[in-house]
């Protein structure tokens, strides 16, 4: 099953145009109350969470990376007040995606903002970025997150791509009604892992 490739991810990132640098950059300056999207991430991927984050506002999407939207914060020197503001920026995010990359098991923070967001709201996902085209059948050393619904982009009839929030081959829905109306899930007839 064809998944977001690390090269694919990092291509958008390094073909990005001035415009859209221009834009990434601004984003910090604008006020943001809600997001769609909280992407958690190892910053050791910083590339592909470009490309990613490139691929999901192109999709719409409003998406909070933290070295994006708030560069001051020190990654190196963890404060009460930058642990909050993550906390606060959680808070207002509808969905969290979980970027699972081989580099995401050294990051300490990915496993407390899926914990924070799981208790909360439990409108968590992986988002695979992989070396190939397709999933692993599964994450080795953290086994917990076979628990989550996978996001893969896939091709519709009449509405282009469009992100899906799958459990498995015929149990899925639409990344849009996931996080906007709510929906979870659900048994379909068209088996997803073929596209």
């Amino acid at each position: 099953m064809a998944i977001y490739t690390s090269s694919y991810l990092k291509n958008l990132s390094q073909r990005k145009t001035v415009l859209l640098s221009s834009k990434i950059l601004n984003e910090s300056k604008k006020t943001h109350t809600s997001f769609d999207i909280f992407l958690s991430h190892s910053f050791l991927d910083k590339d592909e969470v470009e490309g990613l984050y490139i691929e999901l506002t192109n999709q719409g999407f409003s998406v909070y990376v933290d070295w994006i939207i708030d560069p001051h914060l020190d990654r190196t020197n963890v404060t009460k007040a930058s642990a909050k503001l993550i906390q606060n920026r959680l808070k207002i995010s509808k969905s969290l995606l979980l970027a699972i990359s081989t580099n995401a098991t050294v990051s300490k923070w990915m496993p407390w903002e899926l914990g924070y967001v799981d208790g909360n709201t439990n409108k968590c996902a992986i988002i695979p970025v992989s070396k190939s085209e397709y999933a692993p059948n599964s994450y080795a050393g953290a086994e917990y997150l076979s628990i989550y619904p996978f996001i893969k982009k896939v091709p519709t009839r009449g509405s282009g791509e469009k992100l899906f929030v799958i459990e498995e081959s015929l149990k899925y829905i639409i990344f849009d009604d996931w996080i906007n109306l709510g929906e979870k899930p659900k048994a379909q007839t068209i088996n997803i892992y073929q596209y």
